[in-house]
């Protein structure tokens, strides 16, 4: 399994906080041909590849609805299968349209025109490695796993037909795959707390938190995981936190580094700008912003602690 996670923290399913006990996981599909990751995770994180179209899920109300799912399996930008986490598991999604809500993982699977066989097999299997690590994550087996047209035959979701759509093409079905996350439950050993590819984070960073608890335990308020926080230092897995850069104490406990994400991994979209001869923050901010004295908000977004750019040098420049 080939893990990422960047958390939809601008959804508004995310802002909502409700968290639920997952008692069994649902596959949903996207009914769209487009394999592409970026299409519904952003912004780009360097694997992902830029979304021209800025219409990736990673907003309050995407295409103008409320739907949010925890993860995402299909292309990065050069070909490779991964799968994104874009909710905490443990949060209450918007993929089933009815109570499985209030008890069900989701995941989707990027579909493509469904005839190419080898991409099926990687994105199945994918699927197949990622119900296997939530299943020993929360003590669930492959009985728990549900395809979002068996939630609707159940009275706990919306009437849609995925993934039956798409796996009978390839000789498969919700028995296979649960079949198969069965064999490899039994062969496979518990799962590694701390996922391949995730972000790391280290003192100077600008983070928000999407644990719910302290490096020590206690309750994390609701009002502190909505700030922006600095990151003041970091030892292992305990990071300190300030509420900016100039603070010389922190001013809360320390917090778990694995339930930080980066802000600039999921900060509003940007454009890209090639620094070329004679080029100044100051102009390129006003060319793009509208304003040179905006230039300290591209500083910010690239982590400059000096206005020296140089030719060549490739800076993020916020979209107005």
């Amino acid at each position: 399994m080939n893990l990422h996670k960047l958390i939809f923290i601008n959804n508004a399913c995310y802002k909502a906080g409700r968290t639920i006990t997952p008692k069994g996981i649902m596959v949903h599909s996207t009914g769209a041909n487009n394999p592409n990751l970026n299409r519904y995770v952003g912004p780009d994180d360097g694997l992902l590849g830029k979304n021209q179209y800025n219409n990736h899920w990673n907003q309050d109300r995407p295409d103008g609805r409320q739907v949010c799912v925890h993860g995402f399996i299909g292309k990065l930008a050069d070909g490779s299968i991964a799968t994104y986490q874009t909710l905490p598991w443990n949060h209450r999604g918007w993929h089933g349209g009815g109570s499985s809500n209030d008890t069900h993982i989701s995941f989707e699977i990027c579909e493509d025109g469904l005839t190419d066989a080898s991409y099926f097999r990687a994105v199945y299997q994918e699927a197949v490695e990622l119900c296997v690590y939530l299943c020993k994550l929360y003590g669930l087996t492959e009985k728990d796993i549900i395809g979002h047209y068996e939630g609707y035959q159940l009275g706990i979701a919306s009437n849609h037909g995925d993934p039956r759509n798409w796996f009978p093409k390839h000789g498969k079905s919700m028995d296979t795959f649960r079949d198969e996350v069965k064999a490899l439950l039994n062969t496979t050993a518990s799962p590694d707390p701390a996922p391949n590819k995730e972000p790391l984070i280290h003192a100077g960073d600008i983070v928000k938190i999407i644990g719910s608890k302290y490096y020590g335990g206690k309750v994390i308020p609701d009002w502190v995981k909505k700030l922006t926080w600095y990151v003041h230092s970091i030892k292992g897995n305990r990071a300190v936190l300030n509420e900016d850069e100039n603070h010389e104490y922190a001013i809360m406990s320390p917090v778990k580094a694995t339930d930080l994400v980066l802000v600039t991994a999921v900060a509003d979209s940007y454009t890209v700008h090639s620094v070329i001869e004679g080029d100044t923050l100051w102009a390129i901010s006003n060319r793009y912003l509208g304003s040179g004295s905006r230039y300290q908000e591209i500083m910010t977004l690239n982590g400059l602690t000096s206005t020296v750019i140089n030719i060549g040098q490739k800076l993020k420049i916020p979209i107005n």
